[in-house]
């Protein structure tokens, strides 16, 4: 139980990645806000996980609707352990002039936008209580970028630029900040990379992972319960690779 009496909030976390995030920290003691735009999925995985979770609709690019996602969560919990900013979005893969500005603007509003947002509204919990713990889902994809997502990229390198400099600057208020680098695995954002669900295109993407496989929703929980407990009380300022050896 290494998040006993540990609250977190985890975006993005009623499908995929999130949703493997919040199933390991609930069974590791921790009592989870399940953030997603689709409600009803946060309502389904509340109701099969019990009194520990809290479902809330939020957009996260939206400063107005993230500080009514810290108002429920601390009206249902009383505090903000953890703050997980899991959701994100893509692009379709093309050359990078092709990409439309709207989906441009998405892509840094869901990616970049809500990491500012988040910080703006919930850190100041984090100081007043002495303690807390941020954790960016960013992607190799800003370390080994992969042709044709530019843009998405490029997101995620300004998340893992972000959390190295959060984790500097927080640092003195015993506010820890991590990422994780997920290579793509089964979720929903999965044919958006590949452009494609094929398997021709499925063999052609695992091929460049070493160990043959996608990344699940349970590797990405068990690498973020780990830099989000207490066990990794020392570990600051580190976007590790979840990723298959990808990034060798």
């Amino acid at each position: 139980m290494r998040m006993q009496d540990k609250v977190a909030i985890v975006t993005g976390g009623a499908s995929g990645f999130g949703e493997g995030i919040v199933r390991k920290f609930v069974s590791e003691g921790a009592r989870v806000a399940i953030v997603d735009i689709n409600i009803d999925a946060a309502n389904r995985l509340a109701t099969e996980l019990g009194e520990a979770t809290l479902a809330v609709q939020t957009d996260v690019s939206s400063s107005i609707q993230v500080a009514q996602l810290k108002d429920a969560t601390l009206n249902a919990f009383g505090r903000i352990d953890i703050l997980v900013n899991n959701a994100g979005v893509t692009h379709q893969p093309m050359p990078m002039e092709e990409v439309s500005e709207a989906d441009f603007d998405k892509v840094f509003a869901v990616n970049a936008k809500s990491v500012f947002l988040s910080a703006k509204h919930i850190i100041p919990i984090m100081k007043e209580q002495g303690a807390g713990v941020i954790l960016n889902v960013a992607s190799t994809g800003g370390v080994s970028p992969r042709p044709r997502l530019s843009w998405y990229n490029a997101s995620k390198g300004w998340m893992i630029t972000a959390t190295r400099g959060m984790a500097v600057e927080l640092a003195p208020m015993n506010i820890r900040v991590n990422a994780i680098n997920p290579v793509a695995g089964e979720t929903p954002l999965l044919k958006s990379f590949m452009g494609e669900d094929t398997p021709e295109v499925r063999q052609k993407f695992l091929s460049t992972i070493p160990l043959g496989r996608f990344s699940t929703p349970d590797d990405m929980g068990n690498a973020a319960c780990y830099l989000c407990s207490d066990e990794a009380s020392m570990v600051t300022g580190v976007c590790m690779e979840v990723d298959g050896g990808r990034c060798i």
